[in-house]
């Protein structure tokens, strides 16, 4: 059996993998607890509900996002303004499109 980790890389099953795609689905959720609580509450479910069914480019282009600073992804997500780099803006127009979903899922 071939199972894929979160990043999209696939191996064969056996516990120590499993193992390995907890530690990446840990190493993703502290990733995307920010320094802002408005962050948390936009990343964190978006990361619960949204982000397993991404393709693996998109999912490559959410781990790219994290290494932004806070404050550009605060306004990204409110609209204040977009990312220059086009990777980026895939993955944040992502994030405000399914947000309403996201809330519903979460009620």
């Amino acid at each position: 059996m071939v199972v894929s980790n979160l990043l999209g890389f696939h191996y064969n099953s056996g516990s120590h993998v499993l193992e390995l795609i907890k530690m990446e689905r840990n190493r993703l959720f502290w990733a995307s607890r920010r320094g802002m609580l408005e962050l948390d509450l936009i990343l964190l479910p978006f990361l619960d509900k949204v982000y397993p069914g991404l393709s693996d480019e998109d999912k490559v282009r959410y781990q790219k996002l994290l290494d932004s600073e806070d404050q550009d992804m605060f306004a990204w997500f409110l609209r204040r303004e977009d990312p220059q780099d086009p990777e980026l803006l895939k993955i944040v127009r992502i994030i405000r499109e399914t947000r309403q979903q996201v809330l519903q899922e979460t009620r």
